[in-house]
């Protein structure tokens, strides 16, 4: 796995970065925690700059926070609950999960935005809150760049930090990165097959 994405990302760049980090905003099997530390890796080696990785792995992240307040915004929670109820399958995220959402953000208010922004897991899913309760979409861009810019800069920089000893830690983290990828799958598979079985 270790030696798939560093591939994929020398073969297409920025637009690699782009690509896995709005993956991970709305298909989550392709971690963050995983393509933005081998992006600033790659950074090190000089095959890209740190500041272009940070940027476009927090296009990447943002492209997706936003289809998603949008998506949430325009259907309202009656009609993308259902939607939710329908294909959420493919995204792993249940309309269960989107009320206990919704109950943190009327608890919490909009810093959850800025704080579920850095979070694993939640880092997506809190778009569509804030889309359902139509927060202002300033305050919801403003807050949500500022916390991806945080998330991607602290994963780039680490990657960036440890660019020299890439051989090194290249045989500690391919086992590792295999299993949370893997893990990752086998819940998707999971979920997928208990939903499939209820809907019959």
């Amino acid at each position: 796995m270790m030696d798939i994405f560093p591939q994929f990302l020398r073969d297409h760049g920025y637009a690699g970065v782009y690509l896995l980090m709005l993956l991970d905003a709305v298909f989550p099997i392709f971690p963050s925690e995983l393509v933005m530390p081998l992006a600033g890796l790659l950074a090190a080696q000089g095959q890209m700059t740190l500041g272009g990785v940070i940027l476009f792995g927090t296009a990447g992240a943002m492209t997706g926070a936003i289809g998603w307040y949008w998506l949430a915004r325009a259907l309202g929670l009656v009609r993308f609950t259902a939607l939710i109820d329908r294909f959420g399958w493919l995204t792993t995220i249940s309309g269960h999960e989107v009320e206990l959402l919704r109950g943190w953000f009327a608890r919490f208010g909009t810093p959850l935005v800025l704080l579920c922004r850095m979070a694993p897991l939640v880092r997506t899913a809190i778009s569509i809150p804030a889309g359902l309760v139509r927060m202002p979409f300033p305050r919801f861009a403003l807050l949500s760049l500022v916390g991806s810019l945080a998330w991607s800069s602290a994963l780039a920089l680490a990657g960036w930090l440890l660019g020299g000893q890439y051989d090194k830690i290249h045989a500690y983290l391919g086992p590792v990165s295999t299993l949370i990828v893997g893990t990752l799958v086998l819940v998707w598979l999971v979920r997928m097959a208990m939903r499939l079985a209820r809907r019959k």
